[in-house]
């Protein structure tokens, strides 16, 4: 009897059906790629993941490129950045966004919006034919948070406390980017895309960032807007926030959210048995491999034996995706990042 196929594998978890293993995910920030590729010995990134028996391949729709202003970096929708060099090459680090600041309804509404035509996606259908046999994820949509960035931390809670209409229109802008941006890969696809990304980080490291009602009123309705077009299209909706964010998993499921990610073990309510316990019927899981303490600082043998444990633990009956708690970072030592997919089952 023929084993199954990547995506095959990848389906039959997110069914919560028994795979024949724990399918696998990989991504990493470009300075790791770097180390990973000195380790290994070549730059190849399918032949790597494919020794890594990673069942997802992530498609590349390519955005604008940056542009420098001022001393710092600037991306088409206004997120602002410098990068911090480290031995593999450059880190992004986040700054105040261009619109940080004093700033009126009308001058938000006035500045240059990108629209869905600056992504290129000419190489989609071509990725989709060489990866057949792979899971494919879309996409980078984001309804709440990188507005914040746009718009800067600090104004982005003054906003959703003083001028909720501000918050709204952002949120709203992103959120129509996206869904236009989603519909449009997945007609080129012709419906092939398995899985579509969307981000908001919600949570800090002890606790939500923001209350139960302001998630109520300045995202859930815009991820409501986005699962929902991605089921639509016929896929399933993997949703990234870091921190503790165990609160807002009840209405993550409520608003149709398949998959979440990464599931950074923060605290005890973060845990894999307690999420397994308490969700795992309604919800599925991706992620979860420390990326704070156990990756940069374990042993490749712990490492293992922490993958062995959430495959156990999450994919029991099917209901996971393996992978590292956020992109690998280039602190990681090589050894640790191979250990992952060597220690799952």
């Amino acid at each position: 009897m023929r084993g199954m196929t990547s995506r095959e594998r990848v389906l039959a978890a997110l069914r919560h059906e028994q795979p024949d293993r724990t399918p696998r995910d990989f991504w990493a920030e470009p300075p790791t790629m770097r180390r990973l590729f000195a380790h290994v010995g070549h730059s190849d990134t399918d032949k790597l993941l494919d020794s890594l028996g990673v069942d997802v391949r992530h498609l590349d729709a390519p955005a604008p490129p940056e542009r420098a202003i001022g001393g710092v970096f600037q991306n088409f929708w206004g997120e602002r950045y410098t990068y911090q060099q480290t031995p593999w090459g450059p880190l992004r680090q986040d700054v105040k966004g261009a619109l940080a600041g004093p700033r009126s309804l009308a001058e938000l509404e006035a500045f240059d919006w990108p629209t869905p035509d600056c992504i290129d996606r000419s190489q989609l259908k071509a990725q989709c034919a060489r990866y057949a046999r792979h899971a494919l994820l879309y996409g980078f949509a984001d309804v709440w948070q990188r507005p914040a960035l746009v718009r800067g931390w600090e104004d982005m809670f003054l906003d959703m406390a003083e001028r909720s209409e501000r918050v709204h229109f952002l949120c709203r802008t992103f959120a129509k980017f996206y869904v236009e941006d989603y519909t449009r890969a997945a007609e080129i696809t012709r419906g092939r895309i398995d899985l579509y990304l969307v981000i908001s980080d919600l949570g800090s490291q002890l606790g939500p960032l923001i209350s139960k009602a302001m998630f109520s009123e300045f995202v859930a309705p815009y991820l409501k807007q986005m699962v929902d077009c991605i089921h639509r299209l016929g896929g399933l909706a993997l949703f990234h926030s870091c921190g503790t964010v165990r609160p807002f998993i009840p209405d993550l499921i409520k608003l149709g959210v398949d998959v979440l990610d990464p599931i950074q073990p923060t605290g005890p309510e973060m845990q894999p048995e307690g999420l397994k316990r308490d969700f795992g019927a309604r919800l599925s899981f991706h992620g979860g491999i420390d990326m704070q303490n156990l990756l940069p600082n374990g042993t490749p043998a712990q490492v293992a034996a922490e993958a062995r444990r959430y495959c156990e633990v999450l994919g029991a009956g099917g209901g996971y995706i393996l992978g590292p708690a956020h992109l690998f970072q280039p602190d990681v030592p090589p050894e640790n990042i191979l250990a992952v997919y060597r220690g799952a089952t």
